[in-house]
């Protein structure tokens, strides 16, 4: 039976990237159950989110800002309007692309679920000492960008 790590030391062992994946499972935990709803995950909720900030966007433009690759948010926004959270259209400029719009229902979603997600930022936060918080976030975004140039 292979042994399971629970320690903070076993933990400093492993690498970067299982690091990021035990801690994005932490994420999507402490999401669902700061939110209450288990239809609807954190990467569902960041596409909503981005939707809301530009409404009309492009499923590319959705990929740009989620970070979400182009198959994974294809098959996601397909889910969403099925659920009549959003609705897509294609555009006016190019007849191979779609807009995505919130419908009201994905509106109220969002709303319902906005607290939740910050109580779920706090509560992940919430176990860092105060002032390595800044750290955390800054060298998280230092990853991400970094990437972006690759």
């Amino acid at each position: 039976m292979q042994k399971l790590l629970h320690s903070p030391r076993e933990l400093r062992d492993l690498s970067v990237v299982d690091l990021l994946h035990r801690a994005s499972q932490s994420a999507d935990v402490a999401f669902v159950r700061h939110t209450g709803d288990k239809r609807l995950n954190a990467r569902q909720y960041a596409v909503l989110r981005a939707v809301s900030q530009g409404e009309g966007l492009s499923q590319q433009a959705i990929v740009e800002v989620t970070g979400i690759d182009r198959s994974t948010l294809a098959s996601m926004v397909q889910r969403l309007v099925r659920r009549g959270l959003l609705q897509r259209r294609r555009t006016k400029h190019d007849a191979r692309a779609y807009a995505v719009r919130l419908t009201s229902a994905g509106k109220d979603a969002l709303a319902k679920m906005g607290p939740g997600a910050q109580n779920a930022d706090a509560h992940l936060l919430g176990g860092i000492q105060a002032g390595r918080r800044a750290q955390l976030r800054s060298a998280l975004v230092e990853l991400i960008a970094s990437t972006l140039r690759d």
